[in-house]
């Protein structure tokens, strides 16, 4: 009582701080503050935040720390149904999803497992589909939850790169995430955000791309107030666009998180802001147009551009003047100014001069050298004699001077390599490749064919009509490999005729050497049994049945990858 007492006084007296500062962050709409409770008993620290950048998409939750253990009861955090039940290989691991009458539905993740009538309702599905992960929905109100009902307990199961609770909130009709401090949730904040770089990108009259020549300047500062290394006007010429690095800590945890918004300022009026609030899953892969891309692909740094791509389509921006890009006409010097929040609206501010400079030259990307030009509002096709390119429109998000050219054969290649244009230029969805094979490939090799990437990395693809046809989501470098090797099975704790008495579960562990796994299928005596698989780690167990009688049993497991090729394991045991 006294632990609970003394963490009930920790929440409500940083909730209340964080709600009064929250009264100066940029909101669309006022959420319940009290209708959520936490869904753990520990005090709040967040290793991860709301609008965090992440490869290819935010963050859309709060990831809290669970002190690097598993096995703490999860709660649920209003009265409500289970809605829906997931179990994904690599991703969120176990997921639980609670629709609530207000509106909103949470989402638990990384479970290590379910608890109550979900786990039955759970192993019927998976018996039924003959599969580990799986994913269905239930009917209202068929197994209902209270506000504190030990739901699951936490894990480290999917994608984790260790233990902790991925929570979220979502609107239950449109499914899209919104930031869960905003109802209450909060994590003990009082410090502001860090700034520790900007980048200023002369555009001139050409798309933005990897070849829009930039300039990344220092920053210096702390608590709150920073300024450029420079005291000089940064010198500009026609049309610019800025980027700011900036992360965020709180009092918590040394976790470096996201910020929550960040606004631009020319001469006092705003001209950008991008505020994380909400995201949208159809949009999320944007993150790609959000950040500088080439520099984040060349130098793993990402710098948020304040200025906005005309096929970005994110819902994150507000307040755009000119698409936050800035084109001064006179000479005389004017004020920037950056501003940043977080959710508990500690700022950040730094302000500098720029000033036109007509003597800066400024080189733009030559249309005429490009061996096509792809346009983001139409379909893009382009051919040769050796590939095919097909690329719907509002893939791109501005129009790119499309480079092709043709590299020699790799070793292991069936074709040449292909450069299609270059990595540094993200795609939205992504587009459809065709590449002819040589005459090196038999047709005892067809259905073994695939794309893979310069680094030899699985891209995916079938044989079709004289070309190995795949679904690219990045551009790059690519040529085709085949794929002939069946999955490499390899027994834990078990061998021919051992006693697997007073033992829980068969381990294994299974790998692929390039296609990867597509399927694992697990019997005794004949009859399935659940495989459950964790791909970090590549292990494979099966937790033995209570009911299993005594004696000798079979056991095989059949494991095949996305190319067919198959490895079965098969042994007698005793139990």
């Amino acid at each position: 009582m006294r632990h609970k007492l003394t963490f009930a006084i920790f929440l409500y007296t940083y909730g209340l701080s964080s709600v009064l500062a929250q009264e100066s962050i940029i909101q669309s709409k006022v959420y319940p503050k009290d209708y959520f409770r936490p869904p753990l008993d520990l005090a709040p620290q967040a290793a991860g935040s709301f609008g965090e950048l992440r490869p290819n998409h935010f963050h859309t939750g709060t990831d809290y720390r669970t002190n690097q253990r598993e096995g703490y009861p999860v709660y649920a955090v209003a009265d409500g149904f289970v809605s829906r039940v997931r179990v994904q290989i690599g991703g969120g691991g176990n997921i639980l999803y609670i629709d609530h009458p207000n509106g909103y539905t949470s989402v638990y993740m990384h479970l290590q497992r379910f608890n109550g009538q979900v786990v039955d309702l759970l192993r019927a599905k998976q018996k039924e589909e003959e599969r580990f992960d799986v994913d269905f929905m239930l009917q209202p109100l068929f197994v209902s939850v209270k506000k504190g009902d030990v739901i699951a307990y936490s894990g480290n199961t999917g994608g984790s790169a260790g233990p902790h609770l991925h929570f979220e909130l979502r609107n239950t009709k449109t499914e899209m995430p919104i930031n869960a401090q905003l109802f209450g949730l909060t994590i003990p904040d009082r410090i502001p955000p860090t700034i520790s770089g900007i980048t200023v990108y002369h555009m001139g009259d050409g798309p933005f791309s990897e070849n829009t020549e930039r300039a990344h300047l220092t920053v210096t500062g702390t608590n709150g107030n920073y300024k450029l290394a420079t005291t000089s006007p940064i010198a500009i010429n026609g049309k610019t666009g800025f980027g700011i690095v900036t992360t965020d800590r709180n009092s918590a945890s040394a976790n470096v998180n996201g910020v929550y918004s960040v606004e631009l300022y020319l001469d006092n009026k705003r001209i950008y802001s991008a505020v994380f609030e909400t995201l949208s899953f159809d949009n999320n892969r944007a993150i790609n147009a959000h950040i500088d891309y080439p520099t984040y692909i060349l130098h793993s740094r990402r710098i948020q551009k304040s200025f906005v791509e005309p096929g970005n389509k994110l819902e994150i921006y507000h307040h755009l003047i000119e698409q936050g890009i800035i084109d001064i006409q006179d000479e005389d010097i004017h004020e920037l100014k950056y501003l940043v929040k977080d959710v508990a609206g500690n700022s950040s501010s730094l302000t500098f001069p720029v000033k036109k400079t007509t003597t800066l030259s400024i080189k733009n990307a030559d249309p005429n050298t490009a061996t096509a030009i792809f346009k983001r509002d139409r379909e893009n096709i382009f051919k040769n004699d050796n590939i095919k390119l097909e690329m719907a429109k509002d893939n791109l998000y501005s129009d790119l001077y499309f480079q092709y050219s043709q590299g020699k054969k790799p070793l292991t290649g069936y074709s040449s390599l292909h450069n299609i244009h270059n990595r540094m230029i993200p795609v939205h969805n992504g587009y459809t490749l065709y590449i002819k094979p040589d005459s090196n490939l038999p047709p005892a090799l067809y259905d073994k064919a695939l794309i893979v990437d310069s680094k030899g990395n699985a891209q995916g693809g079938a044989y079709e009509n004289g070309y190995v046809k795949g679904f690219m989501r990045t551009l790059g470098a690519f040529y085709i490999a085949v794929d002939s090797v069946a999955p490499s099975i390899t027994p834990v704790n078990i061998v021919a005729g051992k006693s697997m008495k007073g033992i829980s579960r068969i381990n294994l562990k299974i790998r692929d050497n390039l296609s990867g796994i597509k399927s694992l299928k697990g019997y005794i005596d004949d009859q399935w049994v659940l495989m459950e698989y964790d791909s970090k780690t590549a292990s494979l167990w099966h937790v033995f049945d209570p009911k299993l009688p005594s004696g000798t049993h079979h056991f095989k497991l059949i494991v095949s990858d996305w190319k067919d090729n198959v490895k079965e394991y098969q042994v007698n045991f005793v139990r």
